[in-house]
């Protein structure tokens, strides 16, 4: 072969190198121009208020849903889809394509970190329990319901509630995983557990729609810290998490942000003050 020959195949070799290792970053960048064509982003939500909402027509409210259909709408995609989702199934549903983003109250934790691309910060909070009224347990704690052996807790399944249980060392056999907020409401009025685990702004909106005088809050959990979620995307679609990020920061800049939240009962404050790159790493 000639030297020119070699020269040649090199240059072309270095050619198509050039161009794989390209590849991954057009199909990145596609995923924006892929959403403004459908014209639609499938997000997944939990039907818990007043992170996430959806009413008997089928309309999605809360303010997660709302601050992404915002952004989308400045990214150039007009509308939300969404579908409800156990926590415990929406990294899974995401990773296989099912949705584009999650809009759900999802706290970050490291392992969540390691398995998605969240945006800065959106919404935060503290734990919580809905118990009988006067707290006939006393129960201010998870490691209060581990120490009593006859207390039950209801959880989400797949919740930083359920896991936090788990941690403080109740038992995998006094938890009960219910599936939605109403379910859990109910099963602690008749009895069947003894506290109902979820975020502080999660289970006051619960307790005020149930209009039940025999229940009541312990908030916010001693040994629950606050956390925050932020819009999480697969791996793959970090330019558009990016695009997600640039317009979240205008938004909170502006004032924006908080007109959206604070509504709702959260503190636009409370996200402004810590980053993703912090809760990320939080043990």
């Amino acid at each position: 072969m000639k030297i020119r020959d070699i020269w040649k195949t090199a240059a072309g070799t270095n050619a198509l190198v050039a161009i794989i290792a390209t590849a991954p970053a057009l199909a990145e960048d596609s995923k924006l121009e892929e959403l403004k064509a459908q014209g639609f982003a499938r997000v997944a939500i939990a039907n818990e208020p007043p992170f996430t909402a959806v009413a008997a027509d089928g309309k999605v409210s809360g303010a997660a849903p709302a601050v992404a259909r915002e952004i989308f709408k400045r990214l150039g995609v007009p509308e939300i889809v969404a579908s409800i989702s156990e926590y415990g199934a929406m990294i899974p549903g995401l990773q296989a394509g099912r949705h584009d983003v999650i809009t759900a109250g999802l706290f970050m934790k490291p392992e969540r970190c390691a398995a998605v691309a969240y945006s800065q910060p959106i919404l935060c909070d503290a734990g919580a329990l809905a118990i009988r009224k006067g707290n006939p347990l006393s129960l201010t704690s998870y490691k209060d319901l581990a120490a009593n052996q006859n207390a039950k807790l209801g959880v989400p399944g797949g919740s930083t509630d359920e896991k936090l249980a788990l941690q403080a060392g109740v038992p995998r056999d006094r938890l009960i995983v219910v599936p939605d907020g109403q379910s859990g409401m109910k099963m602690l009025q008749d009895g069947r557990i003894d506290a109902y685990a979820l975020p502080v702004l999660s289970i006051n909106d619960l307790v005020n729609k149930a209009k039940d005088p025999n229940i009541e809050v312990v908030a916010p959990l001693k040994d629950v810290p606050i956390n925050c979620d932020g819009a999480a995307f697969r791996k793959g679609d970090q330019a558009l998490r990016d695009a997600f990020d640039v317009e979240l920061a205008k938004m909170k800049k502006s004032g924006e942000f908080a007109k959206i939240i604070e509504p709702y009962g959260f503190s636009a404050a409370a996200a402004m003050a810590t980053s993703r790159e912090k809760l990320c790493a939080a043990k």
